[in-house]
């Protein structure tokens, strides 16, 4: 399948400058992005996966979790997976899509999808799934839900990782986790929460991802809820091309732009940079295991551009 078929162009705001930032000063201790979508190319002069890739590793990022949002993309986040070392994929239908999937009776077909996708070696999470009332209505509600409950199932029947995407719904989302009962290792993404949700997110013995918000100067809550859980519940994230960090809010971000994320939370905790980065590290190969467990199946030169 080829590498063009499922990559998208994030329409850029008119006022948005479309320049990516200039490389970050690289991390001594490496860490990963735990999400981020290298199948949206940011504008039409968008930067290659590839291109996005080489850049992450020259500044210190490891490797990255590969996120689908939907069959399509979910399906062409696993391939690549498959045959890059530097790429772990996560697999699922993203809570907007659940309605308009469940209108069309096309979601229990889709659901297998996922699950099929979920038995592949270098998938190593379900996700971004979860409830999204902000964009949703009420009469979206229960086909998220229904696309929630069965994404935890099928992270617990692989073994896998469960990311969760939780917008304007925290309480909700909690109380389909209980009642379900969550996967061992649970990543609310992008973590969006103030200091007492985290506590009771870690009370829990989920993982809290903070993402390039956690910069934002009007943010004080999340820096708050940084400040409020044990290290060793802490992930970081890009959700690329969305959330560019500061000072470059508003430009196009990349996985190479962590840096300035992480960097933002030492501050924050006012620890070591590179202790943060070695904690981040190992908690993240818990979560996902490690990017050099399951072999790649790379073609034997160069990728080709349109292969």
């Amino acid at each position: 399948m080829g590498d063009e078929a499922f990559l998208r162009a994030r329409e850029r705001p008119a006022d948005q400058p479309a320049e990516y930032p200039p490389l970050p000063e690289a991390l001594v201790v490496p860490v990963y992005d735990n999400h981020t979508h290298l199948d949206i190319r940011d504008g039409e002069h968008g930067l290659d996966y590839r291109e996005q890739l080489d850049r992450a590793s020259s500044v210190g990022v490891r490797g990255v979790v590969q996120v689908g949002t939907d069959l399509a993309t979910s399906q062409w986040s696993a391939e690549i997976a498959a045959r890059e070392p530097r790429v772990l994929a996560a697999v699922a239908l993203h809570p907007n899509e659940a309605p308009e999937i469940e209108r069309r009776g096309a979601l229990d077909d889709q659901l297998a999808g996922i699950a099929e996708l979920a038995s592949r070696p270098r998938v190593r999470a379900v996700g971004e799934t979860g409830l999204d009332f902000f964009r949703t209505g009420e009469d979206g509600r229960a086909a998220q839900i229904r696309s929630f409950e069965a994404h935890i199932e099928i992270a617990k029947q692989s073994g896998l990782a469960l990311q969760i995407h939780d917008r304007d719904a925290h309480r909700e989302v909690v109380e389909v986790l209980e009642r379900v009962g969550a996967p061992e290792r649970t990543v609310f993404h992008c973590f969006s929460g103030d200091a007492e949700f985290a506590q009771l997110v870690a009370e829990h013995g989920w993982f809290l991802s903070f993402a390039g918000t956690v910069t934002f100067k009007n943010a004080p809550a999340l820096r708050e809820a940084l400040e409020a859980v044990p290290r060793s519940s802490l992930l970081v994230e890009t959700d690329a091309p969305y959330l560019t960090p500061m000072p470059f809010r508003g430009r196009p971000n990349s996985a190479y732009l962590i840096p300035h994320t992480l960097r933002s939370m030492a501050d924050t905790l006012g620890t070591d940079v590179s202790m943060l980065a070695a904690q981040i590290s190992s908690n993240t190969e818990l979560v996902y295991g490690a990017w050099d467990s399951d072999p790649v199946d790379a073609p034997p030169g160069p990728f080709d551009e349109h292969e």
